[in-house]
């Protein structure tokens, strides 16, 4: 993404802004968060958009990361929902690129394991250079991510900070506070909230009041769901649909707010679910899991529809570490956003470690 430019393309740059600024006064925005839309729903949810973005996401420089983890999300449940039950989300679907078949790691699809591999870029296996963070309870032994791998373990944080920069944590579960131990020095602000409603109030005032480079919020309440009456439940479901209108205030204040312009969104997830649970990492329905890019120097359509020879489209499978062409993974979250950012990658990372996962 980051590439030197010539006195020519200099010298013609005042004149590029001037016909994008022409041609931004013929276009309509986006509609506002939450409103209501005539495209289609659930039975023809899997439908892309036609509109292209329009205005300052067109446009701009990234300037600030805001990364949204929905713990447990299933992809299928955005389908079920289609445009009208989850319009947040719909909406930086089809205003951005997105994948419903990107991975969780291959060796759990458990939730703290895999929201470590989205801040470390690295897989979970110690012994093959992971974040050998296997448990998935709040624990003091080990009490950081840099003891669980035995060595020195770099995070998204630890770049943002190294680069001057501020990032914060918002999470609604205790023990994604193994973060905040872990890169102490790089992490601003580390909030726990309980509720999905108040956390995600708390991430909004936070990105409006202060300059973060990066901003890392988990909404845990479709995993909740999911342990308690099913995953892909009504009530599961439900859930989620709840979620997309908390997405939906952190997306209305990221577009209409001017001091969150040049933000961009990642949405994924830490793993997926049906039935009971989404222990047993080698079933499609708990290893898949949705990827969605939005905002400034964003394409639109298929994620996969973009990349070169590095990334290829997994079909049904839980593709290998070892495989030429990887899948796109939730593990892709923390060099993408550095990327984005026009940072260098994690030191030791694997995922997206040559920053050439393409979004435009």
């Amino acid at each position: 993404m980051r590439s030197s430019e010539s006195p020519v393309r200099r010298a013609l740059l005042p004149l590029a802004v001037a016909v994008a600024a022409l041609a931004a006064c013929t276009s309509a925005p986006p509609p506002p968060a939450g409103a209501a839309s005539s495209a289609p729903t659930a039975s023809a949810a899997s439908a892309p958009s036609a509109a292209a973005p329009t205005g300052p996401a067109a446009r701009q420089q990234v300037e600030r990361v805001l990364a949204i983890s929905i713990d447990g999300l299933n992809p299928d449940a955005l389908k079920r929902l289609g445009r009208d039950g989850a319009p947040a989300i719909w909406r930086l679907i089809d205003h951005g690129v997105h994948t419903f078949d990107a991975r969780a790691s291959v060796e759990l699809t458990d939730t703290l394991p895999n929201h470590t591999s989205m801040v470390t870029g690295r897989a979970i296996e110690r012994d093959r250079n992971g974040h050998g963070v296997t448990w998935n309870d709040e624990r003091r032994d080990p009490a950081t991510v840099q003891e669980a791998a035995g060595e020195d373990v770099g995070s998204v944080f630890a770049e943002v900070g190294d680069a001057g920069r501020s990032s914060a944590l918002f999470t609604t579960k205790e023990k994604l506070r193994l973060f905040g131990r872990s890169w102490s020095a790089a992490l601003d602000k580390v909030a726990v909230q309980y509720r999905d409603e108040t956390l995600a109030d708390a991430a909004r005032k936070d990105l409006v009041r202060h300059h973060r480079a990066f901003t890392f919020v988990h909404l845990g309440g479709a995993d909740a769901a999911g342990h308690a009456n099913g995953f892909m439940s009504p009530e599961y479901i439900d859930t989620v649909g709840r979620l997309d209108g908390l997405v939906g205030r952190l997306e209305h204040a990221v577009r209409h707010r001017p001091q969150l312009e040049g933000t961009a969104i990642v949405l994924t997830a830490d793993h997926g679910g049906r039935g009971e649970s989404h222990r047993e990492p080698e079933k499609r329905a708990n290893y898949r899991v949705p990827f969605v890019v939005w905002g400034p120097q964003v394409g639109t359509g298929d994620l996969y529809d973009l990349q070169g020879r590095a990334y290829a489209d997994p079909g049904r499978e839980q593709v290998g570490y070892g495989a030429r062409r990887q899948p796109v993974r939730n593990g892709d979250v923390a060099n993408l956003s550095l990327d984005l950012l026009g940072l260098g990658a994690v030191p030791d990372s694997r995922f997206d470690d040559k920053q050439d996962l393409r979004v435009r």
